[in-house]
Formats: C-alpha cells, structure tokens, sequence
C-alpha cells in the first residue's frame, strides 16, 4: 500500500508541475475542437497539488 500512494503521489506532483509550466509559459491546451481555458490550470494546480501533499503526509504517517 505504501508503494501505491508513493506513486499516487508522484504522479500527482508530476501533473501539478506540468500546469505550474502551462501557466509560465502560456501553452495552449485543446481537447478535441475546444480551447482550454488558463484558469483551469489553476484548479489543476491546487487540486493536484494538494492532492500530492495529502499522499506525502499519508506515507509519512505509516512511518511513525
């Protein structure tokens, strides 16, 4: 279980980090024929962030 949550982890930081670099460099993001607005990566920031930060301190608790 440890290894499942490190890795949910991981992967979520890793998401998180790509919309923190969409939102410095301004990339455009299109799902089929719609522009995706930049706001969204805002929310993706924050929701996968915290996300990440919420299976780092689960780890961090099975080890006490």
């Amino acid at each position: 279980m440890r290894a499942y949550i490190l890795i949910s982890g991981a992967v979520f930081g890793a998401v998180a980090l790509v919309h923190v670099i969409r939102l410095l460099l301004d990339w455009p993001a299109r799902v089929a024929d719609w522009a995706v607005p930049i706001w969204i990566s805002w929310i993706a920031v924050f929701g996968a962030g915290a996300l990440c930060i919420w299976a780092f301190r689960l780890v961090g608790e099975k080890r006490a």
